[in-house]
């Protein structure tokens, strides 16, 4: 397994972690600066400087150094062939003079904007923590680019300037660690789009973007060799680990000339020191922006589920004061058919009564029936009598 001995044979301006820490500790300044790190952070650093580990590219300051456009035209070039996946030219590298809303820029890593030869224009992100509401960020930095380059095209052009002479705006975004919309897709770390009509219409729409998370590759390059040159430059960015940088030095000799330039500028100990202070700044800051981008996120989820349920709680209550409406109608319902079987109760009884008194009545009439014939019977007994006295 390779080791910081084996990275110093192919380095040797890596220096031993003895001779770094006198030096520090010879230094007040350097000394100072030193101790203010945690321990994890003074690991880092050490690791990287002595080769235990490869120099963090990813970092603003080390990925400019490497790419610097004044010392190798050649390398940037490289790197945007490998990203576009076809040759390019750079012509120039455009000032950084964007105004982010809200301080977006401080969400970045690193900010490279170039033009291309023929005129399109590529800007290279890097950002170590994904943050919320990528796709929405992604479209407003393509937009302003664009309209940075609208701006200037027409000043240069003035009355001669026609919409044909916008080029397309290529936005290149590579995430340390990915956003969650990635996840869901594990085996896939490059993601090339740009706007399309669904009817097939054709039109140059001039924006396209690129995005890599640099953790899903480095997953899906596990147990496996470099092979392309997006490969090894996503190798270059992602990976640390002494066996894979001699890999990819290897394999792709362009590198070499990179790392020594790292190498070399690790020899300015109060250079690269304050490069490092820098950079565990922006992390700070990045750090805190991402946690409020987390918490505005699950505020508006919070927000949304709220309304959910404020929604759920107006049908419910419409549902309520139907039901009550329903429930007074049938109790309205009832208290009538009360009141009408009431009233048949009363005329039942009234029937009943009359039905009594006419039952009476037919119970007098007929004793009297039966005492009038009582009556008759006991006078034809006396006529019967007399009957057979005279005979």
């Amino acid at each position: 397994m390779a080791n910081s001995s084996a990275l110093k044979e192919h380095f040797p301006l890596i220096r031993d972690r003895e001779e770094i820490m006198n030096e520090i500790h010879s230094v007040p300044a350097l000394f100072n600066i030193y101790e203010t790190w945690s321990r994890e952070r003074k690991a880092e650093f050490l690791d990287f400087c002595t080769g235990n580990r490869g120099v963090k590219i990813l970092y603003d300051s080390f990925f400019k150094e490497a790419l610097n456009f004044e010392y190798d035209k050649s390398r940037l070039e490289f790197f945007l062939c490998a990203m576009l996946k076809k040759k390019v030219k750079i012509l120039r590298v455009l000032p950084n003079d964007s105004t982010r809303i809200a301080d977006e820029s401080t969400l970045l890593i690193t900010d490279i904007i170039v033009e291309l030869e023929d005129g399109s224009i590529a800007n290279v992100e890097i950002q170590k923590i994904g943050y919320a509401f990528p796709g929405e960020r992604c479209a407003c930095y393509s937009a302003d680019m664009l309209l940075r380059q609208y701006r200037r095209v027409r000043s240069k052009m003035g009355r001669s300037f026609s919409y044909h002479n916008i080029k397309t705006v290529y936005l290149i975004v590579l995430y340390e660690q990915s956003p969650r919309e990635f996840k869901s897709f594990p085996d896939t770390y490059y993601h090339h789009g740009k706007q399309v009509f669904d009817s097939g219409l054709k039109m140059e729409m001039l924006q396209e973007f690129i995005m890599i998370p640099l953790d899903i590759f480095k997953k899906c390059m596990h147990n496996k060799t470099i092979e392309t040159d997006l490969d090894a430059w996503l190798t270059f960015l992602s990976d640390d680990s002494p066996e894979k940088i001699i890999e990819l030095i290897t394999a792709y000799p362009a590198f070499r000339g990179m790392y020594e330039s790292l190498y070399q500028m690790c020899q300015n100990m109060e250079r690269v020191m304050g490069f490092f202070s820098k950079e565990l700044q922006i992390l700070d800051k990045n750090t805190v922006q991402y946690m409020i981008d987390e918490q505005q996120k699950e505020i508006e989820k919070q927000q949304k589920t709220m309304e959910a349920q404020q929604e759920q709680l107006e049908e419910q209550r419409e549902k309520m004061e139907t039901q009550q409406e329903q429930i007074e109608k049938q109790r309205e319902k009832m208290e009538t058919q009360q009141e009408q079987i009431e009233k048949q109760q009363e005329q039942i009884e009234a029937q009943q009564r009359q039905m009594k008194k006419q039952q009476r009545e037919k119970e007098e009439e007929q004793q009297e029936s039966q005492a009038r014939i009582r009556a008759l019977e006991k006078k034809l007994e006396a006529l019967e009598q007399n009957k057979e006295r005279l005979v």
